[in-house]
This record gives C-alpha cells, structure tokens and sequence, in this order.
C-alpha cells in the first residue's frame, strides 16, 4: 500500500471515527433533552449501553441506559432509539416486511449469563448455551420449557440449559411464591425442580394472582414431595437471588416469558435450540 493510500485510509477512518462519535453526542444530548421537558424527572445519568449498525445507510440504534429520580423514586430504564445524526426516531419498520428493527436491539449476553449455580440440565463446560427466562405460571412457558429440557438431556455432552426466574407479577402474582420455592428446593439438592414444576398442575390448587404464599407453599411441597418452610421462601438472600435473576432479564430487555437465547444472541423463532449440540 502507497503512502498516499495508507494516508486516505488513516483520515477516512479519523473522520468515521469523529462522525461515530458525534452522533453518539447528539443522540444523548437529545435524550436529555426531552426527558427535561418533563418537569417531574431529574435525570441522574444517561449512557449508550448498545450502539448497532443498521441495514439502512448511516442509521444506528442505540439502547440508552437512564437513571432518574421520578416523584422521590429511584428508577433505571432502557430506551431504544434511533438515529442517522440528522434526525431521531422512536421505531423503524423494514418497508418491504414490516417488521420493527427494535427486534435487532438485542444484547448479546456475556459470560456472567453463565452461571453454573444457574445449571438446570446439561454440562457447563459444553461450547453450546442456552438461556431461559421464564416464568413457571406462564401457559406458553408450562409447554416449551419441558420440551426445551428433555431436548438438553438427550444431548447432555453438548448442551449446557441455564434458567433465570422471570415471574410476570402483573399477571401472575403466584408466580413470585412459587418461584421462591423453586429456588429454595434446588439449593436442597432436590432433583429435577425446574421440569417438576413446569409438568406439575398447579390450577387445581391455587389461582395465577393468588396472594396467600402459606397456599401456594403447601401446594408446591405436596407436588414435589418437599417440606420448605415460609421463612425458607422469605430469606433475604433468596429474595435478593429472584431480584437479581429479574434484573439480568431486564439488563437484556426481556419483557415477557419465555425468552430465550442460544449461544448468546435472542431467539425469537424459539426454535433454534433443536440445532445445537448434535
């Protein structure tokens, strides 16, 4: 390569680098902007978490981390947005599909997502992973779960299945219970709990918003043949364990349930884990 094209190589290259950056600037100072606008909102940080070339010419999309104080409270959020440096929108949609490109504003996961004490079936060390988040009063989830489980025991060698706990308690209030109860079962070595649970049937015991954790608890230990006690689902530290699976899941804009992800990048089809570890 002649000087004079190692030169024009080094200068396109500065100058991307600047018009990367100052797009960057742009899109921050923009979501500053209209967050102060509302009165209600004192912005304490924003940062870009996720910055993604599009297939559209110039666009990027950012995932913007915001943490704020709204009415007293202490909250972080995530907003999508995107941007070609000269204007901002909330959402593209491909012309010719239709489809969103926030589907393309996924995280990939890294390697904290694999946690051994996460294990649910399969073996740690395999190149092949897969994540869960699910929620185990989740009809969809009562259905693709087992099957997802049975598929990682054939093929154990290859596959590792890591589970996070996801309750959605908008709509399933019985689901932090028992969720707890799961967790505690697991760390008493019982076998199996996650696909116990999710081929149990709970209805015929307590509805999806039941309150009454005493209800829920006796229904689990009945099922799945254990003795754990209130203050076994109530200890702080597993509290704080559901707290952090829940939070992993929104770190990686989970919503609903299941979601999963097979070596790292979301599944959508949630189909794609029938390919790996053959």
């Amino acid at each position: 390569m002649s000087f004079l094209s190692k030169t024009l190589l080094v200068s396109t290259l500065f100058v991307s680098s600047i018009y990367a950056n100052s797009i960057d600037d742009k899109v921050l100072q923009f979501e500053k902007n209209r967050f102060s606008n509302n009165k209600r909102v004192e912005i304490k940080n924003l940062s870009i978490n996720l910055k993604k070339s599009l297939p559209v010419k110039q666009w990027y999309g950012f995932i913007i981390d915001v943490e704020a104080k709204i009415a007293d409270k202490q909250i972080k959020a995530k907003d999508i947005i995107f941007s070609n440096g000269e204007v901002v929108a909330p959402d593209l949609f491909d012309i010719n599909t239709g489809n969103s490109l926030k589907e393309l504003m996924t995280p990939t996961l890294t390697n904290k997502y694999y946690d051994e004490k996460r294990l649910i079936a399969g073996n740690h060390n395999a190149k092949d992973k897969i994540v869960i988040f699910s929620d185990p009063l989740c009809p969809f989830c009562l259905d693709y779960v087992p099957d997802i489980i049975r598929y990682v025991k054939k093929n154990k060698k290859n596959v590792a299945l890591y589970y996070y706990h996801f309750p959605l308690l908008q709509i399933h209030q019985a689901a932090n219970a028992l969720s707890k109860a799961m967790l505690v079962a697991s760390k008493k070595g019982v076998k199996d709990v996650t696909l116990k649970v999710y081929e149990a049937d709970f209805e015929q015991y307590f509805e999806a918003d039941e309150t009454d954790e005493k209800k829920i608890l006796n229904a689990f230990n009945k099922v799945i043949k254990t003795n754990i006690t209130l203050d076994e689902i109530q200890n702080k530290d597993i509290l704080k364990e559901i707290a952090t699976d829940i939070t992993m899941g929104e770190d990686v804009l989970v919503q609903g349930t299941p979601t999963i992800f097979v070596n790292g990048e979301q599944d959508k089809t949630k189909n794609r884990y029938k390919q790996v570890g053959k």
